[in-house]
């Protein structure tokens, strides 16, 4: 039986050093999902978008190997459970499309950014945090369980669609390398392979996330409790990535810090990482610089976009890195509810910012 104490810490270790990686990954390639739909609707530019399409068919392949292997159990994420809140993914991935957009960039891209020197991403991260803070457990909280929460379908089997369609790990292995080699192939023809490429990259840390948390950070019997446990995990489940209810918790361990009750988890490393990973790499490039506030209008955007992330991400259960890769990587249904609604919120704001440009021209 290993030491659980010694084997968190490696879990934690291994979470952080996989973040600093992605940090790095990220900075040096723009990889960024609001990016992705501004360029197209801007620009008719592809190729941002095209790099997370392959980030998400390797994170899908990835999984799927792991799960139909038994290095992972898929029941073990949250994403995967039968309860679908259909309400909860589509208001919350509407409100966090369009927070992302005001905010200049989704909770990932906001570490990128404070990482480079950017002080604006600083504020919307500490408010992000504390909104996704109000919204996990304080005012928000009790509002969302009053009425998104309670719109929600209680399927047969889980919500992943090898369960739904009780697949075997032939089965599962099957469809999640068709999905991933049909993604992969529709992202890549014609594609700038150099530019979309980063993304293989990112889809391969995320799979290595999840067999670090998923695998080497399970106990089938822990021996204090007797019971299974995933260490290390704010949810008690196996996480991948995901970054605004780790805001919160992040502020929440910051501010506690004295609180033996308050621990270090996979997310708070993973936040802490990546920002280090990013502002290494933006440094090493010469890309460092600092950056704030144009004007108090520029400053009330970006406050609203990290209010509406900071509710939209915990009420969609994930941002548009926790929902449209990790969840979508996963096969659930709820995750491409949410990821089609951050999608949505997104395009209704760029197209509204594009509008009044004109009409102030």
């Amino acid at each position: 039986m290993p030491d659980p104490a010694a084997l968190t810490t490696l879990v934690l270790w291994l979470g952080f050093g996989l973040a600093v990686l992605l940090g790095a990954t990220l900075q040096r390639s723009h990889f960024c999902s609001m990016g992705a739909v501004a360029d197209i609707l801007s620009f008719g530019d592809s190729t941002r978008a095209r790099a997370f399409g392959l980030a998400l068919a390797v994170a899908i392949g990835g999984f799927g190997l792991l799960s139909a292997s038994g290095q992972i159990d898929r029941a073990g994420s949250f994403y995967t459970a039968p309860t679908l809140q259909w309400g909860s993914h589509l208001v919350g991935g509407l409100m966090f499309g369009a927070g992302m957009v005001l905010g200049s960039g989704c909770g990932a891209r906001t570490l990128v950014r404070i990482g480079g020197g950017n002080l604006k991403s600083l504020v919307v991260f500490l408010v992000m945090g504390i909104a996704a803070q109000a919204t996990l457990r304080g005012i928000t909280a009790v509002a969302r369980d009053r009425t998104v929460d309670r719109l929600a379908l209680e399927l047969p089997a889980r919500q992943d669609l090898p369960s739904l369609l009780h697949l075997g790990p032939g089965g599962q292995t099957a469809l999640a390398l068709g999905l991933a080699v049909l993604l992969a192939a529709g992202v890549l023809w014609r594609a700038r392979w150099k530019e979309v490429l980063p993304g293989a990259l990112v889809g391969l840390l995320l799979v290595a996330q999840w067999w670090v948390s998923g695998h080497l950070g399970f106990l089938p019997e822990h021996p204090d409790t007797l019971e299974p446990v995933y260490l290390a995990t704010a949810s008690h489940a196996m996480e991948g990535y995901n970054f605004v209810s780790p805001a919160a918790f992040t502020l929440d361990w910051l501010t506690y810090f004295s609180d033996r009750n308050r621990v270090l988890s996979v997310g708070i490393v993973i936040s802490l990482g990546l920002v280090l990973g990013a502002g290494l790499s933006a440094w090493q490039s010469g890309q460092f610089r600092w950056e704030s506030f144009r004007n108090p209008a520029d400053l009330g955007r970006h406050l609203l976009g990290a209010v509406l992330m900071g509710v939209g991400g915990v009420t969609a259960l994930g941002c548009s890195f926790g929902q449209g890769l990790s969840g979508l990587s996963t096969l659930a249904l709820g995750s491409l509810i949410s990821t089609l609604a951050i999608i949505a919120g997104a395009w209704a704001v760029l197209r509204w910012e594009a509008a009044r440009l004109e009409r102030l021209l």
